[in-house]
């Protein structure tokens, strides 16, 4: 295989050589440069038929390309099309001889130099009319190019080269002959047209035999070609996080088996398909591989990248001691050899490595290699930005909002932080960074309760950034799409959402699980809120023998997995296990807006186990600390636990005042369930002033009316919801109301409505073989 030189970039040479006798006319130009340059500088992606890097296209181009390009257009020479004269050009081509001939006669294409200055009227006075193209143009560069790796080919790479020719120009042979029916030039060797004499059979046997049979793979892709299609695969996988096609890999093992020499960056490649794909031995293997030939061949340059895509791959597979290790080392390293980009990075990557696993890796505090979080932030702000990494500087911007957010700081510093990263990536053009902008925009409205701007923004991100957004991005705002429908009661159009996403994306391991992991625990709380246990200890079972890979998703596991053991009435296990979970997140410190879910889920137990005296001092705490922190969704859930609390406590007055007060925000939220509870909340309250007041009064009578509307909209969103108890119950309370006002016909119904409700669900929990009794209230 040729380092350089192939037989297609011969015919791009013809091509060029044809522009240069300037027989092009006006028209044709622009379209002749453009699909010469497309050859020249392959494109990203594709768009209007043009050969991209992505699809390896600029590797393949056949004959045919060109003459769709060419036969269109008219030449300088009357009767005859760009087509006609470049075949003229190939097939005077006629002999090993005349590709020398051909490409000493690229040096007409340039401007002569000083040596050259004696000759160059000479020169002028054969071709006055010829181009001449500029040395450092694009054209200049590659007729130069060209012409120093031929002289640079051996032998053997010369005569295959010419092979390759051969075959490259076979298919026009008819159209040629058409043209120009002397057998000697249409004869794809003309030494070979002469008259015949003995032994020239065997002469063409030994020569071109194996021309039909030549591997044009071997002939059709340089070296060179297949280590930039390599980078960018390397650059894709890395910047997207997306794994090598299996149409793809194929065509790359093809590729490089057709050569002599397997390029290094191959093992590169390999390591991290292996690595997306999860096989840990394969990834181990070729990173090695990898590095084993650049420290042989480059010293220590690269020895400290070795350690951190060692420290990312330890880290991936739940090896954090050797993970931070390697980190560490490569820390060493990259301050010896003043890599300050790897060194950034590091520091970087070593502080989220922190934040995700703050309990298994506390060291790193105790280490002193970071500090505090706003130290590490600060300092590794001002390294970005001294060694101008935009990228990163971006990044530790959001990790500045995102720490705020975490530890209930400001709101407005957040989004100031997030506004500075956004301003950056557009007047340094960061089009990476828009993703991760904008899911922390959503994260800030979600947290103030603005659901329709956050959705908003993951729409836009999904919709308009999605060719900049790395798989992984884009696989948590699909998630979170899906599970803000979820939300909204929509579960058959969050799991269809779920479905569309990208098989590409979920081809990496990582993402997979996540994947899973998402779809179940919609599925786990799908069947809860239908109160069918038996599928939920089913999807339950699911997620404890597959943990999600991401530290955010095991909280609502957590709060599912307490929510079982309340809806079988095992309050002690439940209170049990919130305790058990509440220490792991407080010893880490995690997220304040867990921290305050649990509270206020801990208040509910207590008040559901007929103790509310004590959930009503952590209900308390919970709202207290919620409102400090701007956490609005989770305000309005502490503040509907409180009211609960209250009721129980017959402190009815009170628990309305405050329900009517949070009511308009708690609909904006747009969560059926948040918004079926605060409903059922308040009609409790109604319904208990009318027991303190005197039986047969108007006011009793308004209060009980005014609890039936309540109970209403409430059983509306427990529909939307699809939630059976909470339907039931919400039934059953009507019907209570209905029988005291005297309307038992209505009363009848609600309770005919409520058995059906019943029956509904347990003939869903005898699909799935449980306990009919697991249903009954």
């Amino acid at each position: 295989m040729s380092r350089y030189l192939t037989a297609p970039k011969v015919g791009i040479l013809a091509l060029i050589s044809l522009y240069g006798d300037s027989v092009v006319p006006t028209g044709a130009i622009v379209p002749l440069l453009s699909f010469i340059v497309s050859f020249l500088l392959p494109p990203t992606g594709t768009a209007r038929g043009i050969p991209s890097i992505e699809n390896g296209d600029f590797l393949t181009d056949s004959i045919g390309d060109i003459q769709k390009a060419t036969i269109v257009h008219a030449s300088g020479i009357p009767g005859r099309t760009l087509w006609d004269l470049f075949l003229r050009k190939l097939w005077e081509i006629n002999s090993f001889d005349q590709l020398h001939v051909f490409f000493d006669s690229l040096s007409l294409l340039l401007p002569t130099s000083s040596e050259e200055v004696e000759k160059g009227a000479e020169i002028d006075s054969v071709s006055p009319s010829r181009m001449r193209f500029s040395k450092n143009s694009p054209f200049g560069l590659f007729l130069r190019r060209a012409q120093l790796e031929f002289t640079r080919l051996q032998l053997h790479d010369s005569v295959t080269l010419w092979k390759g020719f051969i075959y490259y120009r076979s298919p026009t042979v008819n159209m040629w002959r058409r043209r120009n029916p002397n057998p000697e030039r249409a004869s794809y060797d003309i030494n070979l047209a002469k008259p015949r004499v003995d032994g020239q059979d065997n002469l063409r046997l030994i020569l071109y035999g194996d021309v039909v049979e030549v591997d044009h793979r071997q002939v059709d892709n340089s070296t060179e070609d297949i280590e930039k299609l390599l980078e960018f695969q390397r650059d894709r996988m890395q910047t997207t996080g997306i794994r090598v096609t299996e149409d793809m890999k194929r065509r790359l093992e093809e590729m490089i088996l057709a050569g002599t020499t397997i390029p290094v960056l191959f093992h590169y490649v390999n390591f991290l398909d292996a690595w997306k794909c999860g096989d840990y031995p394969s990834s181990f293997d070729n990173l090695h591989r990898f590095y084993d030939y650049t420290m042989h061949n480059r010293d220590r340059t690269f020895y400290q990248y070795a350690l951190l895509n060692l420290a990312i791959l330890q880290k991936d597979f739940g090896c954090l001691s050797e993970a931070i290790a390697a980190m560490h080392e490569t820390i060493s390293t990259a301050r010896e050899n003043k890599d300050l980009g790897c060194l950034n990075f590091s520091l970087s990557w070593l502080y989220h490595l922190g934040k995700a696993y703050s309990t298994e890796v506390g060291e790193i505090q105790n280490s002193g290699v970071l500090g505090t979080d706003k130290e590490a932030l600060g300092f590794i702000k001002a390294k970005a930005k001294e060694s101008s990494m935009w990228g990163l500087l971006s990044t530790t911007l959001l990790g500045e909002a995102r720490l705020g957010l975490v530890n209930g700081e400001s709101i407005s510093m957040a989004l100031e932080s997030i506004a500075k990263a956004s301003h950056l990536s557009l007047i340094k053009n960061v089009p990476s960074a828009v993703a991760s902008e904008l899911r922390m925009h959503s994260s800030v409205f979600t947290r103030l309760g603005v659901s329709y701007v956050a959705w908003s923004l993951e729409e836009l991100l999904l919709e308009c950034h999605f060719d900049h957004s790395s798989a992984e991005e884009l696989l948590y705002a699909v998630c979170k799409r899906s599970c803000a429908l979820a939300l909204r009661g929509r579960y058959n159009d969050a799991l269809a959402r779920m479905e569309r996403i990208d098989p590409d994306i979920l081809r990496t391991l990582k993402h997979q699980q996540y994947w899973r992991s998402c779809m179940d625990l919609l599925k786990l709380q799908h069947a809860l809120y239908r109160d069918d246990l038996n599928a939920a200890k089913y999807f339950r079972s699911q997620l404890l023998a597959n943990p999600p890979p991401d530290r955010e998703m095991a909280f609502p596991i957590i709060v599912l997995e307490v929510n079982v053991q309340v809806r079988q009435r095992n309050y002690s296990e439940a209170i049990d296990l919130l305790e058990k979970h509440a220490e792991k997140l407080h010893a880490g410190e995690a997220d304040i807006l867990y921290r305050i879910l649990l509270m206020t889920l801990k208040a509910q137990i207590y008040d559901q186990a007929g103790i509310p005296q004590k959930g009503f001092s952590i209900a308390i705490r919970a709202a207290s600390l919620a409102y400090k922190a701007r956490l609005l969704p989770a305000l309005w859930q502490a503040v509907r636990a409180l009211c609960q609390v209250l009721n129980s406590l017959k402190e009815f007055d009170a628990a309305s005042k405050l329900l009517r007060a949070i009511m308009p925000q708690v609909l904006e939220c747009e969560d059926c369930e948040l918004a079926a509870t605060s409903l059922s909340a308040l009609g409790d309250s109604h319904m208990g002033i009318a027991s303190q007041l005197l039986a047969g009064s108007i006011k009793q009578k308004k209060h009980m009316t005014i609890a039936l509307g309540y109970l209403e909209m409430s059983f509306d969103e427990f529909s939307r919801n699809n939630n059976s108890r909470g339907q039931r119950e919400t039934l059953a309370k009507k019907a209570t109301i209905l029988h005291l006002n005297g309307d038992l016909v209505l009363a009848n119904d609600c309770a005919a409505r409520y058995l059906a409700l019943q029956k509904t669900a347990r003939d869903e929990v005898t699909m799935w073989g449980g306990d009919v009794a697991s249903v009954w209230d």
